[in-house]
Formats: structure tokens, C-alpha cells, sequence
């Protein structure tokens, strides 16, 4: 961390008070954030929108050490500020109420559904708010569109810091600075992988882990690092090898003799690729996979044991999720800058794929839950073969027999036109359109 953005946020504390946030969502994450945010300086949570339950922020805000004293339940935006120019937090249901708030400087979607981001991204530029997206989901599906309509606005839309797309990014960047050649970058999956996992079998180990079987759910079946993998190719132009990925079962000591190019005896058809590990010593971390361009390099590499070369791996060996998203939002803040971001032109998506035979007239559960679950591909491919986004699946309703395994499209499937993701995305598919048929010419 540049010691320089701790005394800037000191200063800006000093200057012009906290640095000031307003979540939304109250669920694992928001309450890691609201914990999180209490123990900085120079930040603080100004308010919290929650769909139907205060109480669940209440609860977050109270065991992050927050008196009741502190949390006043509002429902309209002057409310919210006059909380906030009292030192309190505002508790409230109407996410417009946040997003107009004056004293909000910068929102924090932490509801992890694709649906809720959209509107709550939509609503925060919509009122000239910067926007964190710790939502990979709906980031993966419609992020091109904020990007581009936060530039419009004078503002940043980023993901966030913690997540591994962020995370791994960090090591791409390092790597392409220093003149070297990223082979593969990608993370170390922390659970446990069951293509066929569905709630009903995970609900003992979620209660345990304080978590909603789901979400669980979504870590375990793959859904997540597909779409973890996806923003990390979007973000930086490296593409999925194939479509599902490798994910070989490479020990940290390893990937830098698997996944490398299969002229050198690894798995890749080519260099610059991302995918996941299911060995051991890289999980919770991320990797990087370089080659140095000149031997000088190489020998030093390899004199400084960083590997065997000639390709070697670069790990961070952890990456702590909603407690880092703070400092997104903080530089978010003070310097316009965003952790991560989509390129303008998409290289990967992710489509989503049947976990079980679904008969027509079947309306789709969400991400984590019993119909299907997420499939990183190539973008091209999966834009010609008309699949689904993982993001647009959820209230889709099929309109073919789909068998367990086969890929969920827009010929099987008829998604619900009443979400606003679905008519962001449309939006996004006919610029493409233009795009391709202007490339094409």
C-alpha cells in the first residue's frame, strides 16, 4: 500500500470530513463492509439501502460497534443527509433515496445479484455517484455499458479490490510493465468443485460458514470462477484456452510447467490465457504466469529462486474480498482512478449451461441454485452461437427440452424482458452488432 494514500486520506479527513459511502446490501458482504469501514480513518458508511429487512443492516452496523443511537431509519434523501451531517448512519429501503443523497460521494453495490446491480449502478451514475461493483455478475454482463456511461457522467464505475479479477490484475499490470510476457493469470479455486452441487446438499456447511447455501453453492458448482475468470479476460485481453477453462490440478510449484504453451510441454494452445487451479498452495491467492524477453532477465529470475524458468510464476498469496473494497472506493474518491475495469471490446463471456434436463415452460432459479450454472467462453463463440449470458439466465423461461450439459441460448430459451439487465444488455448486443458489421466492411 503507497504510504502516500493513507496520509491523503488523512488529509481528506482533516480537510473535508470522511471520505463518505453509501452500501447497498446488508447480506455477508455488506456486513463484512460495514465492519471493515468502522476500523479506517478517514472513511465512514454515511448510509445502508437494504431491499425489505433494516434490521439486517442494524444488526451489521451494531456488531461493527455502532451504538443504536448512531442508526436512524430514513426514507427519503434530505434524510440521509441530515443523518449524516449528525456523525449517524441512515438505515433505509429506497435505493434512489441513497443514490440522490447529497452527501454520498461514492456507492458500494454489495448485493452479489445481477439484476440488483444493474439498478443500483444505473441509479448511482444516474445521481453522479462514483460506483464500486463488488458484483462480478452483473459486471461480466452489462459493465461496458456503466463504464461508458460513468465516463459520461464524470465519474468511475470500478470493481473492486479484494476480488480476484482485481487481484490478479494487480500481478497482469506488474508483469506487462516490466516488459514480460503474461502466459496465463488466473486464481486458485478455495472450494471444493461439484459441477453438480444444489443447495439442498450444502446447507450444514453453510450455516456453518454463515453463509446463504446459494451463494455456497455458486462458489462450488464453478459459476463463480467462470465469472471471476471472465471480468479478469475482459479487464485485460486475455481469453479463455477453452471453453470451461483447464483447470488443471497444478500445485503453485507447478503452473509454471502446466500452464504454458503445449510446445513447451503445458496445456495451452497459445499464450495469454486466463484459468483456474485446483492444486494446492495457490488458493486463496491468484497467479500470474510470465516469460522474461531477454536472458539477462531469465538468469536473474532464476537466480533469485522466483523458478526454474523458463517460465515463472508470480502469486500473491491471498486476496481478502469485501475488506479491501474500501480502498476502491477511497481512490475512487480522491483520485478518479478505478481498480478494475472491461476494455471496450469483450474477449470472453460467460454462458450459462443446464445442471440438470429442463422441459419447456421451466422459469429459471437463480445463479447457485438447481437449473444451471456458468461457462466461460470466448466471446466470439459464444456470441455466434446466440448463448445466454450467466447474468441474463435467472426468470428466463425455456422454450426447448434442454438436456443436462447442454449450453442454455437464446433458441432454448426466452429471456425476461422486464429486467433492466436484459435492456442494458440488448443495448450492449446492438453496439456490438454496429461494431462487427463495421470491422466486417
Amino acid at each position: 500500500m503507497n504510504p502516500s494514500f493513507t496520509a491523503d486520506l488523512m488529509e481528506r479527513a482533516r480537510d473535508k470530513g470522511p471520505v463518505t459511502i453509501g452500501l447497498v446490501g446488508a447480506g455477508q458482504m455488506g456486513t463484512d463492509l460495514i465492519v471493515q469501514i468502522a476500523l479506517m480513518q478517514g472513511i465512514r458508511i454515511g448510509a445502508v439501502a437494504v431491499r425489505s429487512r433494516p434490521q439486517n443492516a442494524i444488526a451489521a452496523a451494531l456488531s461493527a460497534g455502532h451504538r443504536l443511537d448512531e442508526l436512524v431509519e430514513v426514507a427519503n434523501a434530505s434524510a440521509i443527509d441530515r443523518a449524516i451531517e449528525t456523525g449517524r448512519i441512515a438505515i433505509t429501503t429506497d435505493l434512489e433515496a441513497l443514490a440522490a443523497a447529497g452527501r454520498i460521494e461514492v456507492i458500494i453495490d454489495a448485493t452479489g445479484h445481477p439484476e440488483s446491480g444493474a439498478i443500483v449502478a444505473e441509479a448511482a451514475i444516474r445521481h453522479g455517484k462514483h460506483i464500486v461493483m463488488l458484483n462480478v455478475e452483473a459486471d461480466i454482463t452489462i459493465g461496458r455499458h456503466f463504464k461508458a456511461e460513468a465516463e459520461k457522467a464524470g465519474v468511475i464505475y470500478t470493481g473492486a479490490a479484494g476480488d480476484e479479477p482485481a487481484a490478479a490484475l494487480e500481478l497482469v499490470c506488474f508483469a506487462r510493465t516490466l516488459g514480460m510476457t503474461v502466459v496465463a493469470a488466473g486464481k486458485g479455486k478455495n472450494n471444493a468443485l461439484n459441477f453438480d452441487a444444489v443447495p439442498d446438499d450444502y446447507v450444514a456447511e453453510a450455516t456453518a460458514r454463515d453463509m446463504n447455501p446459494r451463494v455456497l453453492v455458486e462458489f462450488v458448482d464453478g459459476s463463480k470462477t467462470m465469472v471471476e475468470m471472465v471480468a479478469l479476460a475482459n479487464a485485460t485481453g486475455l481469453e479463455p484456452d477453452k471453453p470451461g477453462l483447464h483447470g488443471p490440478r497444478a500445485s503453485k510449484e507447478e503452473l509454471a510447467e502446466v500452464l504454458i504453451p503445449m510446445s513447451h510441454g503445458g496445456v495451452l494452445s497459445k499464450r495469454g490465457c486466463v484459468d483456474y487451479t485446483i492444486g494446492k498452495g495457490v488458493a486463496p491467492g491468484v497467479f500470474c504466469v510470465v516469460e522474461p524477453n531477454h536472458p539477462r532477465v531469465l538468469e536473474r529470475m532464476t537466480d533469485l529462486h522466483v523458478g526454474k524458468g523458463p517460465f515463472f510464476t508470480l502469486h500473491r498469496p491471498y486476496h481478502l474480498t469485501s475488506l479491501e473494497t474500501p480502498l476502491t472506493a477511497a481512490r475512487a474518491v480522491l483520485y478518479g482512478t478505478a481498480d478494475l475495469q472491461p476494455l471496450d471490446h469483450p474477449v470472453a463471456e460467460t454462458a450459462a449451461v443446464a445442471k440438470r434436463d429442463l422441459a419447456p415452460g421451466t422459469v429459471l432459479g437463480r445463479i447457485g441454485e438447481y437449473d444451471y450454472r456458468g461457462w466461460s467462453m470466448r466471446w466470439a463463440d459464444a456470441r455466434r452461437e446466440r448463448l445466454l449470458p450467466l447474468g441474463l439466465a435467472e426468470r428466463a423461461r425455456v422454450t426447448k427440452p434442454i438436456r443436462k450439459g447442454e449450453l442454455l441460448s437464446h433458441d432454448n430459451c426466452a429471456v425476461d424482458d422486464s429486467l433492466t439487465i436484459v435492456r442494458l444488455r440488448r443495448q450492449l448486443d446492438l453496439a456490438d452488432q454496429r461494431f462487427l458489421k463495421a470491422d466486417a466492411a
